[in-house]
């Protein structure tokens, strides 16, 4: 969800250029069940825009109603949505309406710890209480001398009230996948990676290099060769799909790879390719883990039956989620009851 903060940010900023308020809604408590958890964020303008969404759609509409007061008080409010007469969800939200103003210091901050991958962290406090007016807010936490209250209404110290709630939640940096490779099917698996708010960087062969608008929702393009390739960017929320369709390529990308500690490296190919590239890997070095080998995934994706570059590229899409949420995929009619565990 940190790339859906961003986008708030990013929107909130342009507003208030244009001296348009700002309220953010936030999901700080479910009963029951629904489309999504607490922790999703909207952004509400007051020209009647909305960035974001707290549902499926079917409740946004609804909060913006609500939030009418915010923009014309400036106080916060809790508001509660029940879902179990009128929506699938069978669910009571309970969403915090807050006035929203990105400082300039805020501002810095926040997009300086996105480019460094940096953890942070929000608290939200609040009631479970329907239309309740009160001391609620949220703060967003970068480190002990970096804590920023979303409004400039509020102090950056717990409220005083002590029946109030608090809603924590740790934002990852942008989950990042790194497509080696410049052909027509990384083109697709950039665009369909981009639309799941990944952050997205290609490299391609220095002997064919391409530009960044090559690749919709790229956000670098590099050529390069795997002796020089460096893999000081990559991280534990970070994917790697490999895609030259050259053997010796591949092969030398997975030995620099080696002790990136990645959770998911993809090769296309088949098994007969992947038994090969192990081996490979063996003649070349020994100096890697068990969990490397683990790591990659060749063929790469789940067995959807895809044909196209689309449906590929789906299907990779869909490997990775499943790795990093640490998911078996099944289909979702063979579960009772939730689907989400609680945490």
């Amino acid at each position: 969800m940190t790339h859906e903060l961003k986008q708030i940010v990013e929107a909130a900023l342009l507003n208030q250029a244009s001296n348009i308020k700002n309220v953010l809604a936030t999901v700080v408590d479910l009963d029951g069940s629904s489309y999504r958890r607490p922790g999703v964020r909207m952004l509400l303008s007051s020209n009647g825009n909305m960035v974001g969404a707290v549902s499926g759609g079917c409740v946004e509409n609804e909060v913006l109603r609500r939030a009418q007061s915010v923009f014309k008080t400036g106080q916060s409010k809790i508001m509660t949505y029940d879902g179990r007469y009128r929506l699938g969800c069978e669910g009571v939200l309970y969403i915090l309406l807050e006035p929203f103003e990105v400082s300039n210091e805020f501002k810095k901050v926040f997009f300086q710890a996105l480019e460094n991958r940096n953890e942070f962290t929000i608290a939200s406090y609040y009631k479970k209480e329907d239309e309740c007016v009160g001391d609620f807010y949220s703060t967003v936490s970068f480190g002990k001398n970096d804590l920023f209250p979303f409004s400039k209404n509020h102090d950056t110290v717990t409220p005083q009230n002590k029946n109030v709630k608090i809603f924590s939640q740790s934002l990852p940096p942008c989950f990042k996948l790194l497509i080696i490779g410049g052909e027509h099917d990384a083109v697709k698996l950039c665009k369909m990676a981009s639309l799941l708010g990944w952050e997205v960087d290609v490299v391609t062969s220095i002997k064919d290099p391409k530009q960044i608008q090559d690749f919709l929702g790229a956000k670098t393009v590099t050529a390069n060769t795997p002796e020089a390739f460096t893999v000081s960017s990559l991280d534990k929320e970070c994917a790697v799909v490999l895609m030259t369709h050259n053997y010796a390529q591949d092969l030398r990308y997975l030995i620099k790879l080696k002790d990136c500690k990645l959770p998911y490296i993809g090769v296309l190919g088949s098994a007969k390719r992947r038994e090969q590239l192990q081996n490979d890997l063996f003649d070349y070095t020994t100096d890697f883990e068990d969990a490397y080998l683990e790591s990659i995934h060749s063929p790469a994706g789940l067995n959807l039956g895809a044909i196209t570059p689309e449906e590929i590229a789906l299907s990779i899409l869909s490997e990775i989620l499943s790795i990093i949420r640490n998911k078996q995929p099944i289909n979702l009619n063979t579960i009772s009851g939730k689907i989400h565990s609680q945490n």
